[in-house]
């Protein structure tokens, strides 16, 4: 089986100590296990992927019908996860419902791609969701954190697609690439990578194997 990647949960960010003495900011996920819950072929489907399940220490409940009749078709074998993802893989991979991956898949200093979904900051004026610099704060301006003029009166008499405004900020989708694996522990299912992950403690994430990078002719 050459699944490219597993279903994780972001535990928090601490630090540790390099050969230098140097400290590293790092991020801890609990990453896995996962079992195969669905294979999906090119003959059925049009395309090869394999869906995955995150194991959680809980049972899972108030499970919904269409959920238990999803999982009834594995054979019984597997209980109802609460947390599937879909992972490509090549047409003549040989993995079945019920294979496991874990954390083993990674090892220190690999690089991994990291899909998340950001922390939600709910409704942010300019200034806080586009950086807007603001008007002046003395000589009695009452222009300070307005976004000013959004469109001409004259043509085209509307404002454009695509308006920097206030609205909702954050709850979107980030990837960030190229993380590097410092530490695995295979034993407690948890992987330190380097840096920062998008999202609040407790969150899910996507991790993948990161592609080769092009070499420099």
């Amino acid at each position: 089986m050459a699944v490219e990647g597993l279903i994780g949960k972001k535990i928090g960010m601490t630090q540790v100590y390099g050969d230098d003495g140097r400290a590293v900011p790092v991020t801890v996920i609990q990453a896995g296990p996962c079992v195969v819950v669905q294979r999906k072929a090119p003959a059925k489907d049009g395309y090869s992927s394999v869906q995955l399940g995150l194991v959680e220490d809980r049972k899972t409940k108030k499970v919904s019908k269409a959920m238990a009749g999803h999982f009834a078709k594995t054979g019984g074998g597997l209980p109802p996860c609460r947390v599937l993802r879909e992972f490509r893989v090549a047409d003549n991979d040989e993995a079945k419902v019920g294979d496991k991956v874990s954390v083993a898949l990674f090892a220190p200093g690999d690089t991994i791609t990291v899909v998340g979904v950001s922390k939600g900051k709910g409704f942010q004026g300019v200034v806080k969701r586009h950086h807007f610099r603001g008007g002046a704060a003395t000589h009695g301006s009452m222009f300070h954190r307005a976004p000013g003029s959004i469109g001409s009166s004259a043509f085209p008499s509307r404002v454009l697609k695509g308006m920097r405004a206030g609205g909702h900020m954050g709850m979107d989708q980030v990837t960030i690439r190229n993380v590097k694996v410092v530490k695995v522990d295979a034993e407690n299912n948890t992987l330190v990578v380097k840096g920062a992950v998008p999202g609040a403690g407790g969150g899910f994430l996507v991790i993948r194997k990161s592609a080769a990078p092009a070499k420099k002719k």
